[in-house]
């Protein structure tokens, strides 16, 4: 559900110069009143200005009336597992709270020319050297400032009570999306490239790693703990190569290279991920407004916060490096012996930011460069839909890519491509300067490669009997 937030403060607003080129009359009309020719007394004019806002008025409880209608008419139904489910609850919560702000922005409102009729009222007592009526007014006007005071709070507080539960309201997912209850229930799409067959047994990853004298996880779990490594000598040159090659595969796609910062503020991470991921991933720096990013797409989103593009500039392409940082609470684990799952480790993304109506061919588009990046190291993938129980409350659609592992004898994840739709643009305020007028792009981030897992699968697939390894 969208509250259209931006066409009800335009109309305020215009509700409000309304009131003041009624103020404004109103000093015009009172001296036209003393003239004989008109013969209009103060308490006419006066009457005359009450019967206008009093109009005002009712027009806006009318639009306010009409605009709760029309929110309340346009709940919809989302799918999570394999049932639809009306989000009610918080809907109702943000529609009534909704209501009681726009009460409270009336109050104010009505409060403020209170106040003005109130000030000029002073001044003309005191031209007049009526200075105990006036001073007798000025308690009104104490009394209607502490009114506004506490109806500016009020406000303040609908306001954040109605961002909390509107960040709360999960995207509308794609109607191609399988309905499904969990991962388990992801549907698999097509498989790329053809299974290695080895004579030989595959050892455990960091079996193949310390053949090579290339990890140290005992140091790593002294120092850090449990989910840190150690890589050394030519796994760790690996390492690095991989991500060098996948960066230059990116660049030779079109895509500009970034280096973003590593750490991003609140209002960052707000803006590019649901309150649940935030409290499963993200490290805060204690004593600042910073957290540790779990990717790099959330500096690159976040980069454009509150920025207007010019449409000419789309599809904005990215592909950026940085090291991620990730609790993983609720996740499967960190693994104690090995390096799938882990707190620390260093990713090459792609971001692109799009017209809304590109944003599928982009979608198919980047999943693709996926696979196609895993080919060329001789690893066999495939492309693995994610059903609705598995999706993120801001993802639109999103895929998993998953390699071959010969030693288990099955797929696992080693990326994943997603479109969220307008979801990140509306939570950060990046829009389009379009020629029909300023809308939300599109935003789309897909994984191109992640060592550690990476190295599992090209060290699986690449061994040789002897525990060499044959570089693609």
């Amino acid at each position: 559900m969208e509250i259209n937030e931006e066409k009800r403060n335009k109309f305020m607003e215009y509700a409000g110069k309304r009131v003041n080129n009624v103020l404004h009359d109103m000093q015009i009309l009172e001296p036209m009143a003393r003239s004989s020719v008109y013969d209009f007394t103060k308490e006419d004019v006066e009457e005359m200005f009450g019967a206008m806002q009093s109009t005002l008025n009712d027009v806006r409880a009318e639009f306010n009336k009409k605009f709760e209608e029309k929110a309340r008419n346009e709940k919809k139904v989302f799918s999570f597992g394999n049932t639809k489910v009306v989000a009610e609850k918080v809907e109702d919560e943000v529609i009534d709270l909704d209501k009681k702000n726009r009460e409270a922005k009336l109050n104010g409102d009505n409060l403020r020319s209170e106040r003005k009729r109130l000030s000029d009222e002073i001044g003309k007592l005191m031209k007049a050297d009526q200075k105990e009526e006036a001073g007798k007014i000025r308690q009104e006007v104490q009394s209607v400032n502490s009114a506004i005071e506490e109806n500016e709070e009020l406000e303040e507080k609908y306001t954040e009570e109605i961002r909390n539960r509107m960040m709360k309201i999960p995207n509308i997912i794609d109607d191609s999306v399988p309905i499904g209850k969990d991962d388990s229930e992801n549907v698999e799409l097509e498989k790329f490239g053809k299974k290695k067959e080895f004579n030989f047994e595959i050892p455990y990853h960091t079996d193949i790693m310390e053949n090579l004298d290339g990890i140290d996880l005992d140091s790593a779990r002294k120092i850090s703990g449990n989910g840190f490594y150690f890589l050394t000598g030519d796994i760790a040159r690996l390492h690095s190569a991989v991500l060098a090659y996948a960066r230059d595969f990116m660049i030779n796609k079109g895509f500009t290279y970034c280096i973003p910062p590593f750490m991003i503020n609140s209002a960052s991470v707000d803006g590019v991920m649901s309150f649940a991921e935030r409290d499963n991933m993200m490290y805060k720096i204690e004593g600042e407004d910073l957290y540790l990013i779990g990717t790099s797409e959330h500096s690159m989103i976040a980069r454009f916060m509150d920025t207007i593009i010019k449409e000419e500039k789309l599809p904005i392409t990215l592909t950026s490096y940085s090291p991620c940082f990730r609790k993983e609470v609720g996740a499967h684990g960190i693994e104690e012996r090995g390096v799938y799952r882990v707190h620390q480790f260093e990713k090459q993304e792609m971001i692109v930011i799009s017209k809304p109506e590109c944003s599928m061919d982009w979608y198919n588009k980047m999943w693709k460069l996926s696979v196609d990046l895993f080919r060329s190291w001789n690893v066999p993938v495939r492309q693995l839909d994610c059903c609705s129980g598995d999706l993120a409350d801001l993802k639109v659609k999103s895929v998993d890519i998953e390699a071959w592992s010969p030693r288990q004898q099955k797929y696992f994840e080693v990326g994943s491509c997603s479109n969220l739709g307008d979801a990140q643009a509306r939570r950060l305020g990046i829009r389009v300067n379009g020629e029909n007028g300023k809308y939300y792009p599109h935003t789309l981030n897909n994984t191109v490669c992640t060592p550690p897992r990476m190295l599992i699968v090209f060290l699986e697939n690449n061994l040789n009997e002897d525990g060499s390894i044959s570089i693609p």
